[in-house]
C-alpha cells in the first residue's frame, strides 16, 4: 500500500447554471507534476475523479461519470487505506459530494466538457454509466446522505443536464451499483443492500428509470459487495459479486429479463477472493470476470464455461506485487479482454491484455507511473477498437484518462 502525507486541495470554480446542471468550460488537459509519461488530467477542479465509470456514447465519444468531492478533501494517515472507503463515516466517505460527468471532445479524450448533474446533498459515489436504448447516458449511483440508490438520465448526448430519480430507498441501499441495458431495452441495475447485506437488483420500467421493480437476488449469508452486471448471449443479466462472509467470488444468472429470480454459484473459494469484480461477455459468448485475490494481492480472472457461468476456469494473470484492486474489464477490438487495475505497491495504473479468449495468460504493463495514480479504474472499448481508461490520480486529486495507442495498450511499442 502506498501511503501519502496529508494533502488538501482547494480551488475556485466559475460555473453557470444550465438546466439542472452546473456546466464548466472546456477543460484543456494539463500535464501532472512529477514523472510518469505526461498523461494530462482531464478534470482538476478540486478533488475529482473517484468512483469513475466510462462508456462510449452514441456519438462515439467517451462519457465518464465520477464523484466531485468539492473544494477540499483531507487525505492522510489511515484514510489512504482502500478498506477505509467502505466504512460508513470514514474520512473518504464523509463530507460533500456531487455527481459529475465529463463528455470527451475527441476519441483520445484529451479534452472534455464537464457538468455537475446532482449536487443535492452528499451524492455521487459508486457511479456506473451506460448508454440507453434511446442513445442517452444513464448513471446509477449512491446517495450517501439518504442511503439510497439513485439514477440520472442524461437529457442529451453530452449529458450537460439530467433527470434524477430515487430507485430504491428501502433501508440502507445502493452501494457498488452496476448498470447495463437489458435485452428488453430497459436499464438493469445490480447493487448491495448494505443494511441487510444482500444482493439486490432493480429492473427499470422506462428508459429514464423513473420507476423500477426491485428484488433481492441473493440473501444467503452476507453477500452483494462489488457487483458488476453484463447481459449474456441468452439475453439475461449475469452478475458477479463478493460473498463477504465466506470471502468468495460468486455469480448470479437471472432467469428472466426482470431478474425476478435467478441461480447463484460460487466460482472461486480459494482464500479471500472476489473483491473489485468486473464482468464482460467475451467474443466466445461467455462471461469473463476480473477480480482481486486478497490473500495474495493478485489480479485474477474467471472465464465462464457455460452461459449461466455455473463453473469457471480460474487464472492468476498478475502476481508479482500487490495487484487487482479497482479492476475493470472490456473486450477489445481484437476480440481479447483488456483489464485495467491498480498497482497498490508502486502506485501505478496497470493494464493486462489477454492472450486468448479464456485469458489463460496475459501481458501486463504499467501505463501511468506518476506518483500514486490508477485508483478507481474503468475501461471501455472505443469506436477505434482501442481501450479508453478513466481513473483517479491520488497524488493530484484529479480525474485522468488514458487512451490505449494499440490493442495491447503498450505505449513503448507505439513509440518505437
Amino acid at each position: 500500500m502506498v501511503h501519502r502525507e496529508l494533502a488538501v486541495k482547494h480551488y475556485a470554480r466559475s460555473a453557470t447554471l444550465l438546466g439542472a446542471a452546473l456546466i464548466s468550460s472546456v477543460l484543456v488537459g494539463h500535464l501532472a507534476c512529477g514523472s510518469g509519461g505526461g498523461i494530462p488530467a482531464l478534470d482538476s477542479e478540486g478533488t475529482v475523479g473517484r468512483y469513475t465509470s466510462i462508456t462510449i456514447g452514441s456519438d462515439g465519444l467517451g462519457l465518464i461519470s465520477y464523484l466531485d468531492s468539492g473544494p477540499g478533501l483531507l487525505l492522510g494517515g489511515t484514510a489512504t487505506s482502500v478498506e477505509a472507503e467502505f466504512v460508513y463515516g470514514s474520512p473518504l466517505e464523509s463530507g460533500s459530494g456531487s455527481l459529475k460527468v465529463a463528455h470527451c471532445s475527441n476519441a483520445d479524450c484529451t479534452i472534455a466538457t464537464t457538468a455537475i448533474l446532482d449536487a443535492n446533498g452528499e451524492v455521487g459515489r459508486d457511479t456506473s454509466i451506460t448508454v440507453g436504448s434511446d442513445g442517452l447516458g444513464i448513471i446509477s449511483y449512491f446517495d450517501v446522505g439518504n442511503r439510497d440508490l439513485k439514477v440520472a438520465h442524461c437529457s442529451n448526448t453530452e449529458c450537460s443536464s439530467a433527470a434524477m430519480s430515487t430507485v430504491d430507498s428501502e433501508g440502507d441501499v445502493g452501494r457498488f451499483s452496476s448498470i447495463a441495458v437489458g435485452s428488453d431495452g430497459l436499464p438493469f441495475i445490480s447493487y448491495w443492500d448494505i443494511g441487510k447485506s444482500t444482493l439486490k437488483v432493480a429492473h427499470c420500467e422506462d428508459l429514464a428509470c423513473s420507476t423500477a421493480t426491485t428484488a433481492t437476488l441473493d440473501e444467503d449469508g452476507r453477500v452483494g459487495m462489488y457487483t458488476s452486471v453484463a447481459i449474456g448471449t441468452d439475453g439475461l443479466p449475469l452478475i458477479s459479486y463478493f460473498d463477504i462472509a465466506n470471502k468468495d467470488l460468486k455469480i448470479a444468472h437471472c432467469t428472466d429479463a426482470e431478474c425476478s429470480d435467478g441461480t447463484t454459484a460460487t466460482l472461486d473459494s480459494e482464500g479471500n477472493v472476489g473483491q473489485y469484480t468486473s464482468i464482460a461477455i467475451g467474443s466466445d459468448g461467455l462471461g469473463l470476470i476480473s477480480y482481486l485475490d486478497g490473500t495474495d494481492s493478485d489480479l485474477k480472472v474467471a472465464h465462464c464455461l457455460d452461459v449461466e457461468c455455473s463453473r469457471a476456469e480460474l487464472v492468476t494473470i498478475d502476481l508479482e506485487g500487490k495487484f487487482g484492486r479497482y479492476s475493470s474489464v472490456t473486450i477489445g477490438g481484437d476480440g481479447l479482454a483488456l483489464v485495467s487495475y491498480w498497482d497498490a505497491e508502486k502506485g501505478d495504473l496497470k493494464v493486462a491484455h489477454c492472450d486468448d479468449m479464456a485469458c489463460s495468460s496475459a501481458s501486463t504493463l504499467a501505463v501511468d507511473t506518476h506518483s500514486n495514480t490508477g485508483w478507481y479504474t474503468s475501461i471501455a472499448t472505443g469506436n477505434d477498437g482501442l481501450g479508453l481508461i478513466s481513473y483517479f490520480d491520488f497524488a493530484e486529486l484529479d480525474l485522468k484518462v488514458f487512451h490505449c495507442p494499440n490493442a495491447t495498450c503498450d505505449r513503448d511499442e507505439a513509440q518505437r
